[in-house]
């Protein structure tokens, strides 16, 4: 099975930058997956953060509004590794952010945006940003 090891949270002042990693490992096909991120903080729902489309047809880049400008979303397929790279923290972005990743087929339009378009989860990497 595929698995997702994120790294690279930590505590960030405000206007601040930091960068993490999602690596993937164990049996599938690296490098070509649809991928995300994800983050929830507490009394909040897991909100989508950043998406890299499938390889194959693009890998096309998507953004929620609150982050749009601020992180940047890529794929090193050679390493089987996304990154985000996070800039201008602000304290409202303190989350645990979750990389995900859709390994099986599928029928009609990509929806990037939604947590059930995902089969496979990492553990999650706390960022904290202070004020």
């Amino acid at each position: 099975q595929v698995q997702l090891v994120e790294s690279g949270g930590g505590l960030v002042q405000a206007g601040g930058s930091l960068r993490v990693s999602c690596v993937q490992s164990g049996r599938g096909m690296f490098g070509g997956y649809a991928m995300a991120w994800f983050r929830q903080s507490p009394g909040k729902a897991r909100e989508f953060v950043a998406a890299i489309g499938f390889r194959w047809t693009g890998g096309n880049t998507y953004y929620a509004d609150s982050v749009k400008g601020r992180f940047t979303n890529s794929r090193d397929s050679a390493k089987s590794t996304v990154y985000l790279q996070m800039n201008s923290l602000r304290p409202e972005d303190t989350a645990v952010y979750y990389c995900a990743a859709r390994t099986t087929p599928f029928r009609g339009a990509y929806l990037y945006y939604s947590r059930d378009e995902y089969d496979v989860w990492g553990q999650g990497t706390q960022l904290t940003v202070s004020s």
